[in-house]
């Protein structure tokens, strides 16, 4: 009987499933649900409530009806019974949170939290608790912390501890109520197998969780906020275990619950963009692997600490154990693209592409795909939705200059397909004065599978070759992976990565040509980045303000 596991993507607006063949990772099935409510970034859906500027919740009732679908849908699919699934790996959007009771209730599911705006699911591109982070970035500096420089120097309004302040501050009844507050890959694991523990990656790259030293210190958090020593304690109070460990095993209640079979091996949860090394091949240090999607995510490896400013983490045993992972990303890349379709698409745009049969935005990439590099005379700045690297300011906007009355929204579109590359570049750049060289780049995800013109503008802006993996869910299989060392099946993530990786499914290389003409586009971009982003012109930040009615 053939032996399998389950690798569970929980991404941005759906969660997906894949059976992979634990020998030879064949991907044998794959299912995908919707959240029913998706993002909730407008307008509270139990009270109507209208939401503040840069907010972003989920509901996690969505996330249990899409792992009660999952297996079931799976197994019908397959024709497989539950028994032949050996492990079970979930890996989530982060830093994405939740309060909870200490018997797993989302607080939300309560009579009296369940119009409470801070009882829902802070989605990672929650980015109203940027005051917060700046805060445990001001302290940091006025005290010499040295725990920042592990995270690219800067705390993110994305991850846990400004979430937290943000919660505890405007809402200390939520506070007050909870139990833990808790990642929602780490959440699930707790529901399938009744055992708490926070995955390793969770804890460090999104609150800043070092090995053999912990979270930041007492004295740090203190002087940050005199109450949230006592809280971190009591909210974050669970052991924290690495990759491919074994969270627990499935209960019977969960069992019942979402179609697994009592005492299948479950594995700590990891984020949804880091989880895909091992589906990717990342083994030893050279090159990066890219996830993109809603947004980008990238990692490379090191054999030894770099103090990089302005990206998302430098941690040891981050990413494939024995070395330091290194994560830096973009907030904004298939959410500004889908953007133009929805804001700028005209009537005509839509009756061709229902003509050809293919969604609008394929045609706005064809044409965008027709101009020359420069043609446009559009340079962006991809801000959309902030700078997660290497500004890290989610107050930051988006910037598009060098329209005229001949700009469509094909041009448009393909200067955000740039700004994007350009912004991987400034990342790829600042790695490459750290001593860390990059020399080609795995691509995963739906844009890098789909979009052939996107990826040759990468190739071609970066410098370097890009291969694009074959699995359609690279996350999902790196989960998959991990759940089979967690099942016993592999000794390490290695062996379990070299028997179950993905091959190539494309590749590109750069046109010296096109390089050329982006090389100067892309010191166009940098003049803008630092001038709008370094503090040169605050006005981005004055707009906000006036705009949150604070001026």
């Amino acid at each position: 009987m053939r032996k399998y596991t389950v690798g569970i993507d929980f991404g941005t607006l759906s969660g997906r499933a894949v059976l992979v063949d634990v020998k030879n990772g064949e991907e044998c099935g794959s299912v995908v649900m919707d959240y029913p409510h998706a993002v909730i970034d407008s307008v509270l859906p139990s009270s109507g409530e209208v939401l503040p500027v840069n907010w972003a919740l989920e509901d996690p009732r969505d996330y249990i009806a899409v792992l009660e679908y999952l297996i079931p849908a799976l197994c019908r699919e397959a024709d497989i019974v539950p028994e032949q699934i050996v492990g079970v790996g979930i890996d989530f959007t982060c830093c994405t949170v939740l309060p909870i009771k200490k018997d797993g209730t989302p607080l939300v599911c309560l009579p009296e939290f369940e119009n409470n705006k801070h009882a829902y699911v802070k989605l990672w591109k929650h980015h109203a608790s940027q005051k917060w982070a700046d805060r445990m970035n001001e302290i940091a500096a006025e005290r010499g912390e040295t725990f920042p420089n592990y995270f690219g120097g800067k705390i993110s309004s994305e991850w846990l501890f400004p979430k937290l302040l943000q919660t505890a501050h405007e809402a200390p009844e939520v506070i007050e109520a909870a139990d833990y507050y808790i990642e929602a890959g780490d959440w699930l694991n707790f529901l399938l197998t009744g055992e708490q523990k926070r995955g390793y990656l969770f804890a460090a790259y999104k609150a800043e969780y070092l090995p053999d030293v912990g979270y930041p210190s007492d004295e740090y958090l203190a002087a940050v906020d005199p109450e949230l020593p006592a809280l971190a304690k009591r909210l974050l109070d669970a052991p924290v275990i690495g990759m491919g460990e074994l969270v627990g095993r499935v209960t019977k209640e969960a069992s019942a619950r979402f179609g697994l079979a009592e005492g299948t091996a479950v594995a700590a949860g990891i984020p949804d963009a880091h989880v895909a090394a091992p589906a990717v091949g990342l083994t030893a240090p050279g090159d990066i692997y890219g996830i993109f999607g809603t947004s980008n995510c990238y990692f490379t490896m090191a054999d030894e600490f770099r103090d990089v400013k302005g990206i998302c983490g430098y941690v040891p045993d981050g990413v494939m154990p024995g070395y330091f992972g290194i994560e830096a990303g973009l907030c904004a890349v298939g959410d500004h693209f889908a953007w133009v379709v929805e804001n700028l698409a005209t009537p005509a745009d839509h009756a061709e592409a229902e003509k050809l049969g293919i969604p609008v935005i394929q045609l706005l990439v064809r044409r965008a795909a027709e101009k020359r590099p420069g043609e446009t005379g559009l340079i962006a700045l991809d801000w959309w939705n902030g700078n997660r690297n290497i500004l890290v300011d989610g107050d930051l906007t988006g910037l598009l200059i060098g329209m005229t009355l001949r700009t469509d929204t094909a041009d448009i579109l393909r200067a955000l397909i740039e700004a994007t590359a350009f912004a991987t570049k400034v990342i790829i750049d600042r790695m490459g004065e750290c001593g860390i060289k990059i020399t080609s780049l795995i691509a995963a995800g739906g844009i890098a599978r789909k979009d052939a013109f996107t990826m040759q503008v990468y190739s071609d802006v970066l410098g370097i070759p890009i291969n694009v993996i074959a699995s359609k869910q690279a996350p999902a299989l790196g989960s998959a992976i991990y759940a089979a060392v967690a099942a016993g099946e592999y000794k390490n993530i290695f062996a379990a990565s070299d028997a179950m990786k993905s091959p190539i499914y494309s590749s590109y290389t750069p046109n010296k040509e096109n390089e050329k003409v982006y090389s100067a586009l892309y010191r166009e971009y940098l003049t803008l980045h630092d001038y709008f982003g370094r503090g040169g012109n605050n006005v981005m930040k004055r707009l906000l303000k006036i705009k949150q009615g604070e001026i």
